[in-house]
């Protein structure tokens, strides 16, 4: 199955197939064509009568950061919807994917790589895994977690990643209800693919009713104002130019006391 991009990868084990993110060069950073392709791996899951669930997972010490903020892209990359938009990010057709979808993460998990792991119907974690919510350290507005993280977390846990953007280990990710099942990192394969079976046990269309219901807690996703940002926004460029530049962006105070 070709997902328009070399840095992902399925692998077929029976019915359950595994898409495998491996962009370790970059950390396994998304391009616009790796969003788009776990979109496409998603519809493939669906669409192929001998596949009944989808396991994603990461390489190395990295389960995804997010976005490539340095815009880059790999040769093989197709060509996506133009720009950044909905219809390129594959967190909707996660959550609403009638094939189970679980995320395997085996390490860092920030930003978009995070929404994936949210998105999916079961996050099963390394002790090792971190995890950030970054996006406005660097300016950017992200509608996708102002409206699904206080249904995972409370509207006070919500509120101290979004604007503090302090990493958490997977032991307090997993006591905040960020994510539901740690395990050792050594046995992290086994007991993803145990998750899809115990998933699998279950009738479909019943289930596809009750996630429907759960996926009705989520609030309104503002993606016009998301969007506008990235597109003309002053703050989204100083942030990605700092980063790039590796320095601090203009907006934080001279004389701040270290901690």
């Amino acid at each position: 199955m070709n997902l328009g991009t070399d840095c992902l990868r399925i692998e077929r084990e029976g019915p359950i197939a595994w898409c495998i993110i491996d962009r370790l060069q970059a950390r396994n950073a998304f391009t616009p064509a790796m969003y788009f392709g776990l979109k496409k791996a998603v519809r493939f899951v669906n669409s192929d009568p001998e596949l009944r669930a989808l396991i994603i997972t990461g390489t190395g010490d990295v389960f995804a950061p997010g976005g490539d903020l340095g815009g880059r892209y790999e040769p093989g990359d197709e060509k996506v919807p133009e720009g950044m938009t909905y219809e390129t990010l594959p967190f909707v057709a996660i959550r609403e994917s009638m094939a189970p979808v679980i995320s395997a993460v085996n390490g860092i998990c920030q930003a978009g790589g995070l929404l994936v792991a949210m998105m999916s119907d079961i996050a099963v974690v390394s002790e090792r895994a971190t995890f950030r919510v970054p996006e406005l350290l660097r300016g950017i507005i992200d509608a996708t977690y102002a409206a699904v993280l206080p249904a995972h977390v409370g509207m006070a846990q919500a509120r101290d990643l979004l604007l503090s953007a302090r990493k958490i280990d997977a032991a307090e990710a997993h006591r905040i209800g960020l994510i539901s099942r740690v395990v050792p990192h050594e046995q992290l394969r086994a007991e993803a693919l145990k998750a899809a079976v115990e998933v699998l046990q279950t009738a479909p269309e019943a289930r596809a009713h009750v996630k429907r219901m759960l996926n009705q807690q989520y609030g309104q996703i503002d993606y016009e104002t998301m969007f506008t940002s990235l597109a003309v926004g002053t703050e989204v460029r100083e942030g990605m130019r700092s980063f790039m530049e590796k320095r601090q962006p203009n907006w934080i105070p001279e004389g701040l006391p270290s901690v």
